[in-house]
Protein backbone atom coordinates (compact mmCIF):
# COMPACT_ATOMS: atom_id res chain seq x y z
CA UNK A 1 0.00 0.00 0.00
CA UNK A 2 0.78 3.65 -0.11
CA UNK A 3 0.79 5.39 3.02
CA UNK A 4 -2.70 5.59 3.89
CA UNK A 5 -2.62 9.36 5.38
CA UNK A 6 -2.46 12.97 4.29
CA UNK A 7 0.50 14.57 4.21
CA UNK A 8 0.59 17.14 7.44
CA UNK A 9 0.29 20.77 6.11
CA UNK A 10 -0.95 23.58 7.10
CA UNK A 11 -4.21 22.37 4.95
CA UNK A 12 -4.19 19.39 7.30
CA UNK A 13 -4.01 21.46 10.36
CA UNK A 14 -6.90 23.62 9.29
CA UNK A 15 -9.00 20.86 8.26
CA UNK A 16 -8.63 19.04 11.39
CA UNK A 17 -9.34 22.06 14.35
CA UNK A 18 -12.58 23.00 12.36
CA UNK A 19 -13.62 18.91 12.34
CA UNK A 20 -13.46 18.61 16.27
CA UNK A 21 -15.88 21.65 16.95
CA UNK A 22 -18.39 19.89 13.73
CA UNK A 23 -17.79 16.64 15.41
CA UNK A 24 -18.85 17.69 18.92
CA UNK A 25 -21.64 20.23 18.12
CA UNK A 26 -22.83 17.56 15.41
CA UNK A 27 -23.25 15.08 18.37
CA UNK A 28 -24.83 17.24 20.44
CA UNK A 29 -27.52 18.45 18.26
CA UNK A 30 -28.55 14.54 17.71
CA UNK A 31 -28.60 14.30 21.50
CA UNK A 32 -30.17 17.43 22.57
CA UNK A 33 -32.06 19.03 19.43
CA UNK A 34 -33.22 15.51 17.90
CA UNK A 35 -34.04 13.94 21.16
CA UNK A 36 -31.95 11.21 20.57
CA UNK A 37 -30.27 11.04 23.78
CA UNK A 38 -26.85 9.43 24.52
CA UNK A 39 -27.51 5.98 24.03
CA UNK A 40 -29.03 6.28 21.20
CA UNK A 41 -26.61 8.65 19.65
CA UNK A 42 -23.21 6.76 21.18
CA UNK A 43 -24.59 3.78 19.15
CA UNK A 44 -25.53 5.15 15.80
CA UNK A 45 -22.21 7.33 15.77
CA UNK A 46 -19.72 4.09 16.81
CA UNK A 47 -22.09 2.04 14.31
CA UNK A 48 -21.15 4.96 11.34
CA UNK A 49 -17.64 5.08 12.60
CA UNK A 50 -17.07 1.42 11.93
CA UNK A 51 -18.72 1.39 8.68
CA UNK A 52 -16.11 4.41 7.70
CA UNK A 53 -13.03 2.81 9.20
CA UNK A 54 -14.24 -0.65 7.43
CA UNK A 55 -14.28 1.58 4.34
CA UNK A 56 -11.04 3.43 5.06
CA UNK A 57 -9.09 -0.16 5.75
CA UNK A 58 -10.33 -1.80 2.50
CA UNK A 59 -8.86 1.82 0.59
CA UNK A 60 -5.35 0.38 -1.11
CA UNK A 61 -4.46 4.37 -1.27
CA UNK A 62 -5.00 7.72 0.54
CA UNK A 63 -8.69 8.92 -0.07
CA UNK A 64 -9.21 12.44 1.27
CA UNK A 65 -12.58 12.38 1.58
CA UNK A 66 -12.92 8.56 3.69
CA UNK A 67 -9.58 9.65 5.90
CA UNK A 68 -11.74 12.99 7.17
CA UNK A 69 -14.94 11.53 7.09
CA UNK A 70 -13.10 8.66 9.54
CA UNK A 71 -11.54 12.06 11.83
CA UNK A 72 -14.40 13.47 12.08
CA UNK A 73 -16.41 10.34 13.72
CA UNK A 74 -13.74 9.73 15.73
CA UNK A 75 -13.69 12.97 16.72
CA UNK A 76 -17.49 12.44 18.20
CA UNK A 77 -16.67 9.43 19.59
CA UNK A 78 -13.57 10.28 21.57
CA UNK A 79 -15.71 12.86 23.08
CA UNK A 80 -19.10 10.74 23.95
CA UNK A 81 -16.04 8.17 25.39
CA UNK A 82 -15.20 11.10 27.80
CA UNK A 83 -18.84 12.55 28.61
CA UNK A 84 -19.93 8.83 29.12
CA UNK A 85 -17.49 8.64 31.75
CA UNK A 86 -17.73 11.70 33.40
CA UNK A 87 -21.68 12.11 32.86
CA UNK A 88 -23.09 9.09 33.43
CA UNK A 89 -20.22 6.89 35.61
CA UNK A 90 -18.97 10.13 37.27
CA UNK A 91 -15.06 9.83 36.77
CA UNK A 92 -13.37 12.14 38.03
CA UNK A 93 -11.68 14.66 35.11
CA UNK A 94 -8.57 14.08 36.96
CA UNK A 95 -9.05 10.34 36.76
CA UNK A 96 -9.54 9.83 33.09
CA UNK A 97 -7.29 12.19 31.91
CA UNK A 98 -4.65 10.14 33.63
CA UNK A 99 -6.41 6.81 32.22
CA UNK A 100 -6.63 8.51 28.92
CA UNK A 101 -2.73 9.56 29.24
CA UNK A 102 -1.43 6.03 29.99
CA UNK A 103 -3.52 4.05 27.57
CA UNK A 104 -1.94 6.55 24.42
CA UNK A 105 1.68 5.50 26.54
CA UNK A 106 0.71 2.07 25.87
CA UNK A 107 -0.67 2.80 22.40
CA UNK A 108 2.41 4.27 21.72
CA UNK A 109 4.79 1.65 23.53
CA UNK A 110 2.92 -0.93 21.85
CA UNK A 111 3.21 0.38 18.54
CA UNK A 112 7.20 1.37 18.76
CA UNK A 113 8.05 -2.25 19.77
CA UNK A 114 6.36 -3.64 16.90
CA UNK A 115 7.60 -1.07 14.20
CA UNK A 116 10.32 0.69 15.81
CA UNK A 117 8.51 3.92 14.61
CA UNK A 118 5.46 6.09 15.92
CA UNK A 119 6.33 8.76 12.77
CA UNK A 120 3.19 8.40 10.56
CA UNK A 121 4.93 9.09 7.34
CA UNK A 122 4.63 5.34 6.06
CA UNK A 123 1.22 4.35 7.36
CA UNK A 124 1.35 1.98 4.29
CA UNK A 125 0.36 -1.68 6.32
CA UNK A 126 -2.97 -3.27 8.48
CA UNK A 127 -1.31 -3.20 11.26
CA UNK A 128 0.50 0.30 11.17
CA UNK A 129 -2.72 1.95 10.17
CA UNK A 130 -4.57 -0.21 13.17
CA UNK A 131 -2.46 1.62 15.86
CA UNK A 132 -2.04 5.32 13.85
CA UNK A 133 -6.30 4.80 14.18
CA UNK A 134 -6.37 3.44 17.42
CA UNK A 135 -4.27 6.19 18.98
CA UNK A 136 -6.29 8.78 17.09
CA UNK A 137 -9.52 7.98 18.95
CA UNK A 138 -6.96 7.91 22.46
CA UNK A 139 -5.86 11.24 21.78
CA UNK A 140 -9.41 12.21 21.32
CA UNK A 141 -10.53 11.10 24.29
CA UNK A 142 -7.53 12.48 26.02
CA UNK A 143 -7.94 15.89 24.07
CA UNK A 144 -11.21 16.22 25.47
CA UNK A 145 -10.64 14.57 29.18
CA UNK A 146 -7.67 16.83 29.56
CA UNK A 147 -9.18 20.29 27.97
CA UNK A 148 -12.65 20.23 30.11
CA UNK A 149 -9.75 19.44 33.26
CA UNK A 150 -8.33 22.77 32.17
CA UNK A 151 -11.25 24.74 32.00
CA UNK A 152 -13.01 23.32 34.91
CA UNK A 153 -9.97 23.45 37.03
CA UNK A 154 -8.97 26.59 36.72
CA UNK A 155 -11.87 27.84 35.17
CA UNK A 156 -10.25 29.54 31.77
CA UNK A 157 -13.65 29.97 30.14
CA UNK A 158 -13.51 29.93 26.23
CA UNK A 159 -11.58 32.96 25.53
CA UNK A 160 -8.55 32.17 27.62
CA UNK A 161 -8.98 28.81 26.44
CA UNK A 162 -8.31 29.51 23.09
CA UNK A 163 -5.25 31.99 24.13
CA UNK A 164 -3.78 29.16 25.94
CA UNK A 165 -4.58 26.22 23.89
CA UNK A 166 -3.95 28.23 21.07
CA UNK A 167 -0.39 29.53 21.97
CA UNK A 168 0.38 25.62 23.45
CA UNK A 169 -0.51 24.31 19.37
CA UNK A 170 1.99 27.00 17.70
CA UNK A 171 5.20 25.76 20.66
CA UNK A 172 4.70 22.57 19.50
CA UNK A 173 4.13 23.33 15.26
CA UNK A 174 8.03 25.41 16.23
CA UNK A 175 9.41 22.05 17.95
CA UNK A 176 7.74 19.59 15.47
CA UNK A 177 10.05 21.77 12.44
CA UNK A 178 12.96 20.35 15.11
CA UNK A 179 14.44 16.62 13.15
CA UNK A 180 14.67 15.25 16.87
CA UNK A 181 11.20 16.27 18.12
CA UNK A 182 9.31 15.49 14.77
CA UNK A 183 7.10 12.82 16.29
CA UNK A 184 6.46 13.76 19.79
CA UNK A 185 5.83 17.49 18.88
CA UNK A 186 3.19 16.32 16.12
CA UNK A 187 1.09 13.75 18.73
CA UNK A 188 1.40 16.72 21.24
CA UNK A 189 -0.07 18.84 18.68
CA UNK A 190 -2.67 16.56 17.55
CA UNK A 191 -3.71 16.32 21.50
CA UNK A 192 -4.35 19.83 21.62
CA UNK A 193 -6.14 20.38 18.49
CA UNK A 194 -9.18 19.14 19.92
CA UNK A 195 -9.58 21.32 23.66
CA UNK A 196 -8.53 24.48 20.63
CA UNK A 197 -11.11 23.36 18.06
CA UNK A 198 -13.29 23.38 21.14
CA UNK A 199 -12.52 26.71 22.26
CA UNK A 200 -12.61 28.01 18.88
CA UNK A 201 -15.80 26.86 18.41
CA UNK A 202 -17.79 27.96 22.14
CA UNK A 203 -16.15 31.27 21.15
CA UNK A 204 -18.33 31.44 18.13
CA UNK A 205 -21.26 29.68 19.05
CA UNK A 206 -22.23 31.31 22.72
CA UNK A 207 -24.45 34.13 23.37
CA UNK A 208 -22.79 37.58 23.73
CA UNK A 209 -24.01 37.99 26.82
CA UNK A 210 -21.49 35.28 27.91
CA UNK A 211 -18.48 36.52 25.78
CA UNK A 212 -19.14 34.56 22.64
CA UNK A 213 -19.64 35.70 19.15
CA UNK A 214 -23.33 34.99 19.14
CA UNK A 215 -23.15 32.41 16.20
CA UNK A 216 -25.12 29.80 17.71
CA UNK A 217 -24.46 26.16 17.18
CA UNK A 218 -26.01 25.18 13.79
CA UNK A 219 -24.87 28.21 11.84
CA UNK A 220 -20.73 27.43 13.25
CA UNK A 221 -21.17 24.34 12.08
CA UNK A 222 -22.59 24.73 9.10
CA UNK A 223 -19.85 27.48 8.23
CA UNK A 224 -17.10 24.85 9.34
CA UNK A 225 -18.68 22.33 7.57
CA UNK A 226 -18.67 24.37 3.91
CA UNK A 227 -14.65 25.12 4.78
CA UNK A 228 -13.90 21.35 5.18
CA UNK A 229 -16.20 20.51 2.27
CA UNK A 230 -13.92 22.87 0.30
CA UNK A 231 -10.45 21.95 1.78
CA UNK A 232 -11.25 18.57 1.08
CA UNK A 233 -12.91 18.78 -2.23
CA UNK A 234 -9.28 20.46 -3.08
CA UNK A 235 -7.49 17.85 -1.63
CA UNK A 236 -8.94 15.29 -3.54
CA UNK A 237 -8.66 16.67 -6.45
CA UNK A 238 -4.54 17.17 -5.47
CA UNK A 239 -4.51 13.27 -4.58
CA UNK A 240 -6.34 12.31 -8.00
CA UNK A 241 -3.96 14.10 -10.11
CA UNK A 242 -1.09 12.93 -8.10
CA UNK A 243 -2.21 9.18 -8.76
CA UNK A 244 -2.36 10.22 -12.35
CA UNK A 245 0.41 11.82 -12.94
CA UNK A 246 2.63 9.51 -10.56
CA UNK A 247 3.56 12.02 -8.38
CA UNK A 248 4.92 10.69 -4.81
CA UNK A 249 7.50 12.80 -4.12
CA UNK A 250 5.73 14.68 -1.70
CA UNK A 251 4.66 11.90 0.52
CA UNK A 252 8.44 10.60 0.94
CA UNK A 253 9.43 13.47 2.25
CA UNK A 254 9.98 13.04 5.89
CA UNK A 255 11.10 16.32 6.82
CA UNK A 256 8.36 18.59 8.29
CA UNK A 257 6.81 21.37 6.43
CA UNK A 258 3.75 22.87 6.16
CA UNK A 259 3.28 22.50 2.47
CA UNK A 260 4.03 24.07 -0.68
CA UNK A 261 2.55 27.80 -1.09
CA UNK A 262 -0.55 26.39 -2.47
CA UNK A 263 -1.14 24.40 0.80
CA UNK A 264 -0.38 27.61 2.96
CA UNK A 265 -2.75 29.12 0.22
CA UNK A 266 -5.77 27.71 0.74
CA UNK A 267 -5.44 27.34 4.23
CA UNK A 268 -5.02 30.82 4.59
CA UNK A 269 -8.37 31.19 2.41
CA UNK A 270 -9.99 28.41 4.87
CA UNK A 271 -9.18 31.24 8.29
CA UNK A 272 -9.96 34.14 6.17
CA UNK A 273 -13.38 32.24 5.38
CA UNK A 274 -14.01 31.27 8.92
CA UNK A 275 -12.79 34.52 10.34
CA UNK A 276 -14.83 37.15 7.88
CA UNK A 277 -18.30 35.07 7.68
CA UNK A 278 -17.67 34.52 11.16
CA UNK A 279 -17.48 38.18 12.49
CA UNK A 280 -20.23 39.46 9.73
CA UNK A 281 -22.64 36.56 11.09
CA UNK A 282 -21.70 38.23 14.66
CA UNK A 283 -22.61 41.58 14.17
CA UNK A 284 -26.12 40.22 12.92
CA UNK A 285 -26.27 38.26 15.53
CA UNK A 286 -25.43 41.42 18.01
CA UNK A 287 -28.69 42.82 16.53
CA UNK A 288 -30.94 40.89 18.76
CA UNK A 289 -32.39 41.11 22.07
CA UNK A 290 -30.11 39.27 24.67
CA UNK A 291 -32.18 35.77 25.91
CA UNK A 292 -34.55 36.71 23.06
CA UNK A 293 -33.54 32.99 21.72
CA UNK A 294 -34.18 31.15 25.40
CA UNK A 295 -37.26 32.92 26.47
CA UNK A 296 -39.94 32.15 23.92
CA UNK A 297 -40.45 28.28 23.64
CA UNK A 298 -40.08 26.64 20.54
CA UNK A 299 -43.02 27.19 18.62
CA UNK A 300 -42.31 31.31 19.56
CA UNK A 301 -45.76 31.67 21.20
CA UNK A 302 -44.78 31.64 25.29
CA UNK A 303 -43.74 35.55 24.75
CA UNK A 304 -47.37 36.06 23.46
CA UNK A 305 -49.93 33.82 25.76
CA UNK A 306 -51.19 36.72 28.03
CA UNK A 307 -51.14 33.58 30.85
CA UNK A 308 -47.82 32.59 30.72
CA UNK A 309 -45.27 33.96 33.41
CA UNK A 310 -43.88 37.08 33.83
CA UNK A 311 -40.47 37.79 33.66
CA UNK A 312 -38.58 37.51 36.91
CA UNK A 313 -34.39 38.94 37.36
CA UNK A 314 -32.66 35.74 38.60
CA UNK A 315 -29.15 35.94 39.57
CA UNK A 316 -26.80 33.29 40.71
CA UNK A 317 -23.52 34.54 42.73
CA UNK A 318 -21.17 32.88 40.65
CA UNK A 319 -22.76 31.49 37.55
CA UNK A 320 -24.53 34.85 36.53
CA UNK A 321 -28.08 36.01 35.50
CA UNK A 322 -29.94 32.79 35.19
CA UNK A 323 -33.43 34.50 34.36
CA UNK A 324 -33.96 33.52 30.67
CA UNK A 325 -33.54 29.81 32.24
CA UNK A 326 -36.17 30.74 35.28
CA UNK A 327 -38.48 32.25 33.00
CA UNK A 328 -39.01 28.48 31.31
CA UNK A 329 -38.83 26.62 34.14
CA UNK A 330 -41.69 29.11 35.41
CA UNK A 331 -43.70 28.51 32.51
CA UNK A 332 -43.28 24.54 32.74
CA UNK A 333 -44.21 24.80 36.56
CA UNK A 334 -47.67 26.65 35.64
CA UNK A 335 -48.20 24.12 32.86
CA UNK A 336 -47.55 21.41 35.28
CA UNK A 337 -49.63 23.15 38.29
CA UNK A 338 -52.84 22.78 35.32
CA UNK A 339 -51.73 19.00 34.81
CA UNK A 340 -50.81 19.77 31.26
CA UNK A 341 -47.70 17.25 31.56
CA UNK A 342 -47.53 17.00 28.15
CA UNK A 343 -47.32 20.77 27.29
CA UNK A 344 -44.58 21.05 30.42
CA UNK A 345 -42.59 18.15 28.86
CA UNK A 346 -42.45 19.98 25.70
CA UNK A 347 -41.74 23.18 27.42
CA UNK A 348 -38.75 22.26 29.27
CA UNK A 349 -37.35 20.85 25.67
CA UNK A 350 -36.64 24.57 25.55
CA UNK A 351 -34.89 24.31 28.60
CA UNK A 352 -32.49 21.45 28.06
CA UNK A 353 -31.38 23.26 24.83
CA UNK A 354 -30.47 25.90 25.79
CA UNK A 355 -29.38 24.88 28.97
CA UNK A 356 -26.90 23.02 26.64
CA UNK A 357 -25.91 25.47 24.19
CA UNK A 358 -25.25 28.23 27.45
CA UNK A 359 -22.72 25.28 29.19
CA UNK A 360 -19.42 26.11 27.66
CA UNK A 361 -20.26 29.66 29.05
CA UNK A 362 -21.58 29.50 32.10
CA UNK A 363 -19.76 25.95 33.69
CA UNK A 364 -15.96 27.41 33.72
CA UNK A 365 -17.58 30.74 36.01
CA UNK A 366 -18.02 27.64 38.66
CA UNK A 367 -18.11 24.14 37.96
CA UNK A 368 -19.96 23.06 41.32
CA UNK A 369 -23.17 25.42 40.78
CA UNK A 370 -23.29 24.28 37.05
CA UNK A 371 -23.27 20.74 37.81
CA UNK A 372 -25.47 21.39 40.57
CA UNK A 373 -28.02 23.00 38.60
CA UNK A 374 -27.61 20.48 35.70
CA UNK A 375 -28.21 17.77 37.95
CA UNK A 376 -31.56 19.31 39.40
CA UNK A 377 -32.13 19.73 35.45
CA UNK A 378 -31.90 15.94 34.75
CA UNK A 379 -33.89 15.38 37.62
CA UNK A 380 -36.62 17.53 36.17
CA UNK A 381 -36.58 15.50 32.61
CA UNK A 382 -36.28 12.14 33.69
CA UNK A 383 -39.71 12.53 35.71
CA UNK A 384 -41.59 14.76 32.88
CA UNK A 385 -40.13 12.22 29.99
CA UNK A 386 -41.06 9.23 32.27
CA UNK A 387 -43.20 6.74 30.19
CA UNK A 388 -46.45 7.47 33.04
CA UNK A 389 -45.58 10.81 34.46
CA UNK A 390 -47.35 12.04 37.46
CA UNK A 391 -48.25 15.23 38.59
CA UNK A 392 -47.15 14.44 41.90
CA UNK A 393 -43.54 12.97 40.87
CA UNK A 394 -43.22 16.13 38.27
CA UNK A 395 -44.34 18.55 40.67
CA UNK A 396 -41.63 17.28 43.49
CA UNK A 397 -38.94 17.13 40.86
CA UNK A 398 -39.58 21.25 40.02
CA UNK A 399 -39.69 21.97 43.95
CA UNK A 400 -35.91 20.35 43.77
CA UNK A 401 -35.15 22.05 40.39
CA UNK A 402 -36.39 26.03 41.83
CA UNK A 403 -34.91 25.31 45.22
CA UNK A 404 -31.26 24.65 43.64
CA UNK A 405 -31.65 27.74 41.59
CA UNK A 406 -33.45 30.13 44.57
CA UNK A 407 -30.57 28.26 46.45
CA UNK A 408 -27.90 29.55 44.23
CA UNK A 409 -28.78 33.35 44.47
CA UNK A 410 -27.47 33.29 47.63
Amino acid sequence: MTSKVPLVTATFWVIKILSTTVGETFADYLTVNVGLGPVVTDGLVFVVLAAALVLQASSRRYTPWIYWLCVVLVSISGTQITDFLTDTLGVSLYVSTTLFAVLLAVVFTVWYRQEMTLSITAINTPRREAFYWGAILTTFALGTAAGDLATEALSLGFRNGALLFGGAFLVTLVLWRVEAWQVPAFWAAYILTRPLGAAIGDLLTQDHSLGGLGLGATRTSVLFFAVIVVLVAREQVAATMARRTGAHAGRKSGGASLGRPADLMWAAAGVVAVVGIGGWMSAGAADQPPGSTVAADSSGTAAKDPAAPKARHVASAKLGDLSSFALIIDDVNARTAKGDLAGAKARIKDLEVAWDAAEAGLKPRSPDDWHALDDAIDGALTALRADHPTQAQCATALRTLEKTLNHQQG
